[in-house]
């Protein structure tokens, strides 16, 4: 049995992690929430502490009750903070006053972290990079960098940008964003589709930082000086990142289509009005392509079918662009209503159409839904279906070999006293070879073992729990063998402890 229960190990760690399987081992299942314009949390401003805290808990924990095992959260809509920071001021979107830290004082983001991880979940700080102010007309904190340095801010419309043609607005994020890393234990940091922003009828007004810095690009490549801009940031972003904490993740999340094939032959087949390439300027297949990223999340807002922009069409487009990175797909959750115009979405059967597609692509890992506050709703049967069905066992987030490889260190030692089961595991030096989880498998006695097969998870602890008591499963008390392996920060999984067997 030894043996055999080795080869399914081996097996299962060759074998892609969600080919055509109903419940995938390791997929990523994750929800945005936004807190620009209080989309998601805090539901208005002005909620006191333990409101905001009460709305945390309530969302978490039915997130997990869905099945998540990530939340991704905006942490920095627009150049402001969910958490204390030097650089720049709270958030309006908690107090309704730009500046304002809570009252009574906590962190958000530290809670947001300490109750995700609480339960097994990972939290990707979600930030825009370029964003100042949705309304220029909206107050800005006294302390705001923009009055230090009003030269670094354009208005476009009726927002207000950081220039990415400075070379100071671009080291300014990345200071922000190694502050993140450096004082919060994120899993990831995660940018949407917000670059250059979307076009307006106007041209963007980088007139005069091209004339200063335009790297010998002549106006007519202007935007693929553009294009370098935020190259040179991504690339920037997950050198400093790593050198601070080589397993945390960067990701992005871009608009659905890069180019459609009638401007580029690598195209997709789409017809979007705008594209990553064209009008954000974000050369999203390239950041992969280099590993400057470890993940890209498409939004594919649209119904298996669009005429312009189908689902299908695009999720193989992107397969074809993972370059061995990891690549999950983003779902618009929120146009599912049963009184939608656009008759897919107003039948109960797209979304969950549109996750089995999906886990027929190898190349795709894993869904995300946009956003949180839509679970809350009649999504006609979708949370059922999530629960009961396609997230009814639990998933791991996809390990990311290319960060690290090396499994962590198993059980050192496992013993029973009654129903309870403990054991310990070696110290380990280095911080990607540290426990962060543990998982406990449960089989019967006689039945074989396929740690491949998620309905032999019973549960996924915390790396500070080791030990766990088992309920009775049944009156016959029937013998059961109990397996425990360890998960380091990116899920490489160790060997399985030796069985000990239990009456349950």
């Amino acid at each position: 049995m030894k043996y055999i229960l080795s080869f399914l190990f081996i097996l299962h760690i060759l074998l892609p992690v969600n080919a055509q399987s109903d419940s995938p081992k390791f997929e990523f299942r994750a929800v945005w929430v936004a807190t620009v314009a209080n989309i998601d949390w805090p539901s208005q401003t002005g909620l006191t502490t333990e409101q905001q805290k009460q709305e945390v808990l309530d969302i978490l924990n039915r997130q997990q009750q869905l099945g998540m095992n990530a939340v991704i959260l905006q942490v920095r809509p627009a150049a402001d903070a969910f958490y204390p920071s030097a650089l720049e001021p709270w958030s309006r979107y908690l107090s309704g006053i730009s500046g304002k830290a809570p009252e009574p004082f906590y962190d958000p983001l530290q809670f947001w972290i300490e109750e995700c991880h609480r339960r097994g979940m990972e939290l990707h700080a979600w930030l825009n990079p370029f964003r100042v102010a949705l309304n220029h007309r909206q107050p800005l904190a006294g302390n705001h960098v923009a009055f230090e340095h009003p030269e670094w801010i354009l208005k476009y419309g009726n927002s207000l940008y950081f220039d990415p043609g400075l070379p100071e607005t671009g080291e300014f994020v990345v200071r922000v964003v190694k502050d993140i890393v450096s004082r919060y234990d994120v899993d990831a940091i995660h940018f949407d589709d917000y670059f250059y922003p979307y076009p307006l009828k106007e041209d963007f007004p980088d007139t005069t930082s091209f004339a200063l810095h335009h790297r010998g690009f002549s106006w007519e490549n202007k935007a693929d000086w553009r294009r370098e801009n935020v190259d040179n940031i991504i690339k920037t972003l997950n050198d400093t990142i790593k050198s601070v904490k080589p397993w945390v993740k960067f990701g992005i999340s871009p608009f659905g289509v890069w180019r459609n094939k009638a401007d580029d032959p690598r195209g997709s087949d789409t017809r979007a009005g705008a594209t990553n390439y064209d009008h954000l300027y974000a050369n999203i297949i390239r950041w992969q392509e280099e590993g400057w990223i470890d993940y890209t999340l498409p939004q594919l807002y649209w119904q298996v079918g669009h005429p312009a922009a189908d689902f299908e069409k695009l999720a193989h487009w992107w397969k074809s662009h993972a370059y061995g990175r990891g690549m999950y797909v983003g779902h618009g959750v929120y146009k599912s209503d049963s009184v939608s115009e656009i008759k897919e979405w107003a039948r109960p059967g797209e979304l969950p159409k549109q996750i089995r597609l999906l886990r027929e692509i190898p190349e795709i890992t894993g869904s995300a839904f946009y956003s949180s506050k839509h679970f809350n709703r009649d999504l006609m049967g979708f949370q059922d279906t999530l629960r009961m069905s396609l997230y009814k066992n639990k998933a791991l987030v996809p390990p990311m070999p290319w960060l690290d490889h090396q499994p962590p260190f198993p059980v050192d030692k496992i013993k029973k006293r009654g129903k309870t089961v403990k054991w310990k595991t070696k110290e380990a030096d280095l911080e990607l070879d540290k426990p962060k989880h543990f998982i406990l498998y449960l089989n019967r006695k006689g039945q074989p073992l396929n740690p491949v097969d998620t309905e032999f998870i019973h549960v996924i602890l915390g790396k500070d729990e080791t030990k766990f008591r088992f309920e009775r499963i049944n009156q016959k008390r029937q013998k059961y063998e109990v397996r425990v392996s360890v998960l380091d920060r990116l899920n490489n999984e160790s060997w399985l402890s030796e069985p000990v067997i239990l009456r349950l």
